[in-house]
């Protein structure tokens, strides 16, 4: 059977794309799975700096995968306990995803919905097509939500803010969610992947090693108290100083030429 999630990596960048096309993306417990074996090969592959997430045909991801049978749904299945292993295990892949040591970018190529909402949030970045549209979907459905949203939208963008696109939700367009900063930048439909090759180039370019300690300092920075964020903050900084790469930053500066860094 098929892979329901691929990925390809070029230029020490990886791109992991949803294939249950017919579906529009929507989640199943298959799709989960396969994206979590992708993300923890992904993991500790150092030659990764940077991960793309996207989705097939005209759609990044609308949500669960309701027409799935009930053993392979991401959610309400067939009995409390079932549907309770399910969507922990599924919680578990958006927070892999969040906590990836590498700098992460959804590329919402098409509608954007409930779970597959939730899923764009756990990125570090959002590019979008102009076309794009997007929508908490949950309350509609008389569900709750899952796979984190609601974590991750309030701490990207506010309570307030949360609790508007949660309690009233609806479609919005991309411009909306590029005036309140759910994404970081647009473009045309066919120019979604330029856009993003050239955010994903610039974030590969930068020294590996301080990316990823620069961003576990902004996950630390959401969840530890100050002094605590402090202690780590200075051991990974420390760490830094003696890399090849901090040294290859100075020379680099001194010669007035760019750095090339290799990651050590």
């Amino acid at each position: 059977m098929p892979s329901q999630v691929t990925c390809s990596i070029a230029r020490e960048i990886a791109t992991v794309t949803l294939r249950n096309t017919e579906r529009r993306n929507a989640l199943s417990i298959r799709l989960l799975g396969d994206l979590e074996a992708i993300l923890t090969r992904l993991e500790a592959d150092r030659e990764v700096r940077v991960i793309v997430l996207t989705g097939s045909g005209s759609a990044f991801c609308v949500g669960a995968d309701l027409a799935a049978p009930p053993e392979l749904r991401s959610l309400r299945g067939d009995s409390v306990e079932g549907d309770t292993a399910r969507l922990r295990a599924a919680s578990n892949v958006a927070q892999h995803l969040h906590l990836m040591p590498q700098p992460t970018v959804a590329a919402i190529n098409g509608a954007c919905a409930g779970a597959g909402l939730s899923l764009a949030l756990a990125t570090d970045f959002r590019v979008a097509a102009d076309t794009a549209v997007f929508n908490t979907a949950f309350l509609g459905a008389g569900l709750s939500g899952d796979l984190g949203g609601i974590w991750f939208l309030t701490h990207l963008l506010g309570s307030a803010r949360a609790r508007e696109l949660f309690l009233m939700p609806g479609k919005f367009d991309v411009r909306r969610a590029a005036e309140i900063g759910l994404v970081t930048a647009v473009a045309p439909a066919d120019g979604l992947g330029e856009l993003t090759d050239r955010i994903t180039a610039r974030l590969a370019s930068a020294a590996p090693v301080a990316v990823r300690a620069m961003k576990q300092n902004l996950l630390g920075a959401q969840a530890l108290p100050l002094a605590e964020y402090l202690g780590v903050e200075v051991d990974r900084m420390v760490h830094c100083f003696h890399t090849d790469d901090a040294r290859e930053a100075a020379s680099a500066f001194l010669q007035r030429r760019e750095p090339v860094f290799a990651g050590r």
